[in-house]
Parts: structure tokens; sequence; C-alpha cells
């Protein structure tokens, strides 16, 4: 027998009923940005794989273990996306956006891929809401990001659900002098660290500060910390975020720990944490990226910016109810017709009330079937109100206008004034 089709372990598929709070949530972060002034880009799902290697770093657990890479028929390697900053900067470099100091402030959506064990709000095909911003280098930028995801979690009623986490890593320089630091302290306990930060050591020993491992944490409290290696512009530029913040109201944690793990960031670095969701806190995260742009090939820019997974902020309007009551009815009138003179009459009235309100969600039965099959159809499809069209409506050119979720008697609306009447009534329903 052969092997059932299936999707692939950790890539899944987003069925109907789970789309609507998608949308829901897709819908409020887009409309939040434009209130912001930023405009979508979208970037292809694959790239070369250099791309990643020159951004994100040939020694990250991404690049070394977690990329789909492959080669096509031409023999060039080729990598679904893990993240979307790296495309991001190919993007404005490759179409001159940013040149001549222009600030760009840009989105994007889509699915990224990583092959790493999947787990409840973890898989290997992710979705992710990103957010680019070129060409600014102050600390008022920063917090315009930090800003905005507050009132985010605001609008999606998570707000006493997440924690902000802050730390600065400094410039290239005064990372690596901490960095020399770190590792000559870290070599002197090297035996009682984690076989993970052991490896880590050698290849990114930034990361040995984030391990879970708990002897690890033990070694790490009188570690070098980072805040006495900052330079004083590094300094200067934190202490500028987080005059912002505490200027808005936005609490806040410093964590001198957070390093994220992508070897581009520097100076400010953020994640949005929660305890809701088991071991995957992290709900929302970035930071700062001055060098990556001419890393990549392009003139010395600013670049700051932040990504959230819109699987774990969907689990997290789940787990804690946050679900508003009208996404779960996707139809608000359901049109009932008997006969194929009420079927065309039907049509043709529903295409009128459809232009005189564009967004009533109106469906109109199809398949025929008796009046007791339609109306369990009407029923199962959520709507507020059924629309009646029979022999005795087409003669009297009034359509039946019939309430299923609350009081009220079924009554006769002319054709004429149907559209007006829907509007009051699925308004006030």
């Amino acid at each position: 027998m052969s092997k059932s089709l299936q999707a692939i372990r950790g890539m899944n598929d987003i069925l109907p009923e789970q789309t609507p709070l998608w949308r829901y949530f897709e819908g409020t972060v887009a409309r939040l940005l434009d209130n912001y002034g930023y405009k979508q880009i979208r970037m292809p799902i694959v790239e070369f794989t250099e791309l990643f290697k020159r951004s994100i770093g040939e020694v990250t657990d991404i690049v070394e273990k977690e990329m789909y890479t492959f080669e096509d028929r031409n023999g060039d390697s080729l990598t679904l996306r893990p993240e979307g900053t790296a495309a991001c900067v190919r993007a404005v470099l490759e179409h001159g956006i940013t040149g001549g100091g222009q600030v760009q402030k840009l989105w994007y959506i889509g699915p990224m891929f990583r092959h790493e064990r999947p787990q409840k709000g973890r898989y290997r095909q992710f979705h992710q809401i990103g957010l680019e911003v070129f060409n600014l280098d102050g600390p008022d930028i920063d917090a315009e990001l930090i800003i905005m995801t507050w009132r985010l979690w605001g609008e999606l009623g998570i707000r006493d659900a997440v924690k902000l986490e802050l730390n600065s890593l400094g410039t290239s320089e005064s990372r690596g002098r901490y960095r020399e630091a770190l590792v000559e302290y870290l070599l002197a306990h090297h035996d009682k660290l984690d076989e993970d930060s052991q490896r880590r050591l050698k290849t990114n020993p930034l990361r040995v500060l984030d391990t879970k491992n708990a002897d690890t944490q033990a070694v790490l409290v009188d570690a070098p910390k980072m805040a006495d290696y900052l330079d004083d512009e590094s300094r200067a530029h934190f202490e500028g975020l987080k005059a912002r913040l505490d200027a808005v109201g936005i609490p806040y944690v410093l964590n001198p720990k957070l390093v994220r793990g992508l070897d581009y960031y520097s100076k400010t670095v953020f994640e949005w944490v929660t305890d809701k969701l088991g071991a995957q806190g992290t709900v929302c995260a970035g930071g700062r990226y001055d060098g990556l742009v001419e890393q990549m090939g392009g003139k010395p820019t600013p670049g700051v910016g932040f990504a959230m997974g819109i699987e774990r902020l969907v689990l997290m309007l789940e787990t804690l109810e946050q679900i508003p009551q009208e996404i779960s009815r996707q139809v608000d009138v359901y049109l009932c017709a008997f006969g194929e003179e009420a079927e065309l009459a039907g049509l043709a009235l529903a295409e009128r009330v459809r232009n005189e309100l564009p967004n009533l969600r109106l469906q109109v039965n199809a398949g025929a079937g008796s009046f007791k099959s339609q109306f369990k159809k009407a029923d199962k499809s959520g709507a507020l109100y059924a629309l009646i069209l029979g022999d005795d409506e087409m003669a009297q050119q009034v359509v039946g206008f019939k309430p299923l979720r609350g009081q009220g008697e079924q009554q006769s609306i002319a054709w004429d004034a149907l559209a007006a009447h829907l509007a009051t009534c699925v308004v006030q329903g």
C-alpha cells in the first residue's frame, strides 16, 4: 500500500477555522504600521546561500545547523530564507533605495524556514512580520519600534502578559574588547561549561551568555559584563533610548545576557518575552545593525529592525482568550432561494445589495435544496440573518427577513429597501 500523502513534519497547514484569527492579527499589525508611516516590501523566499553566510555569520547555529540549503540545476547553492533582514538588505542594495541617505521604513510578512526540532509555537516553516529602518542612527527610531510594539500589545489585549528586556552590545570595537575578556574568563572555567557552550566558546562566545544550562549559568554570575566595556557613543545611545521609553511609560528590564543569535547586531538589542507559552518565551525581538549594509557591499548605512513570530502570537491570543467575538463569524447574511426563478432574482438582488454595502458578508445558497436543508446551511454558516425568496416573495417583490441569532419575528422587506434595512440591522447586530 502506498504511503498516504501528508505535510512535512514541522510545516503545517493553516485550516479555514484558523485563518480568521491569523487575518485579524495580520490586519491589526498592517494598520498599525500604516499609521506609523511604514511601507511594505515583498522579497523572494529563496536566496543565494552566500547572502546568509555573509550576513548572519557562518558560525551561527542557523547557518551551521538549521538552514534548508540545496543546489539548483545550474549548480548554484540556494537557501530557503531563515530570516528576513538579510533579504531586505539585499533588496534595498540591489534597487538602490537607500542611496544618498534616503530614509526607508519598511515591513514584510511571510514564511521563514529553519530545520530544527518542531515544538509548540516553533516550527520548521514559520511566519514572521518583520520591520527594517535604514539611514536613521539615533535612539529615537529604536524607541519608536518598541513603542509601536507596546501599542500593538495593547490593541491585542496581551500587554500584561509580555515583558520588555533590553541590552546594548556596543560597537564592533567595544564588543571585540568584551569578547576577549569574556573568552579569557570562560577559558579559566572551561571544565565547568556544558558541551554546547564549550563549542560556542571557540566560534561564537557571546552566545554562551544565553545558555539555558544551569551549571554554565552559575559560572556566568561572575563573568565580565558588557556594560563595563561600552564605548561612550553606545552608552549615550542606550541612555537616550531608556529616557524615551521612560517618557512614554514603557516598563523594561535590563538583561546583560541578552545578545541575540545573529552576528550582525550592534548597540541596541531587545526582546519581548512571555511566560504564557512555556519554554518558547520570545514573541518579538530585534535591534540595531549599523554595520550590516556595509558588510554586504553597500555604503555605511545605519539600520534597525525587529521580527515577530505569527504562530507564537496567535497561540498567545488563543491561550489568553483574547479573540474578538466578531472574527468567529464569517457570514452576516445568508440568502435562501427556492426555485429557478427565485435563484435568478436572488443573484441579482445579492449583487445590488453588495453594490450598496461592499463590506457586508453576504452568502448566497448554492446547490439548491429544500427549505429545511437551506436553513440548516444558513444556521451552520453563523449568519445573523437569513433572507428568503420563494414564490410568495417573488410575487410581491419582497424578501423574507429572519433573525437567526436572537429575538425577533420574520418580516417582509421590499427589494428596494433591503440594503438600507441590512445596514441598520447588521450594524446593530
